[in-house]
């Protein structure tokens, strides 16, 4: 049984931890099934070839495609480097492909659509989520409500559906929650790996990152302890249950 490839793009190494502990735990995979690899400290293989694996997870993080070359620390542009160096081979061979947040953005680079901060950055807290008619007939979503609320904090964001996409998931906030390219690619701007507690340890580690006022941080969590978010893990483990 092929393996899923797991790129996680946190320098934070607590953080990374617990987003593969997520991982593993919401998709339902044993480690034995996952070939994690931590791009702030580990090569890609040179010989590594997505097509290899039964699919891939692609991770969030704290670096945004949208700023500008000289903005991004050489830490952030070898991470983003790597990963977009795979997305050519995976998008046009319409490889099992999930992306998480940052991966949303990856995806949306790479199909040459606008990402930027200027228009639908969330700041962090829940989304009010909503299946488009294509996401109600996805087999990503089979189990999910129309309605869902997703765990969100992000500075970027797509400004336009890129060509070829269909369009799953919107919310007021956020427009572009979900999609897919062809029929095989996936990214969410949602965490789906993310419940209360994996949030609550995300807004410790990331409180002097930017996202929201320091000050702010334990109001942020009793709001994630008080969140009812369980519908979005159901997407990693359709993911994980249909690519197999």
């Amino acid at each position: 049984m092929k393996r899923f490839l797991i790129l996680q793009l946190r320098p934070e190494a607590d953080a990374s931890d617990a987003e593969y502990a997520a991982f593993l735990k919401k998709g339902g995979l044993e480690k034995t099934r996952a070939h994690r690899i931590r791009l702030e400290r580990d090569e890609l293989p040179e010989a590594l070839d997505p097509a290899d694996y039964a699919g891939v997870i692609v991770g969030g993080g704290p670096g945004c495609v949208s700023d500008a070359p000289d903005k991004k620390s050489d830490e952030h542009a070898r991470i983003e480097a790597a990963v977009m160096s795979l997305m050519p081979r995976i998008a046009e061979g319409d490889i099992p492909f999930l992306g998480c947040c940052y991966g949303i953005g990856i995806l949306g680079k790479h199909l040459s659509a606008a990402v930027g901060k200027d228009q639908y950055g969330e700041p962090v807290g829940v989304a009010d989520c909503i299946l488009t008619e294509a996401g109600r007939a996805d087999p990503l979503l089979a189990g999910v409500p129309d309605r869902f609320g997703a765990f969100v904090g992000h500075k970027e964001a797509l400004e336009e559906l890129p060509t070829g996409c269909a369009h799953l998931v919107a919310a007021p906030s956020c427009p572009f929650q979900m999609m897919r390219y062809r029929s095989n690619v996936y990214a969410t701007q949602f965490h789906p790996e993310a419940d209360a507690r994996v949030f609550e340890e995300r807004i410790e580690i990331y409180k002097h990152h930017g996202y929201f006022p320091p000050e702010t941080a334990e109001d942020l969590i009793t709001m994630c302890r008080a969140a009812d978010v369980h519908a979005p893990e159901r997407i990693l483990r359709n993911f994980v249950q249909r690519y197999s």
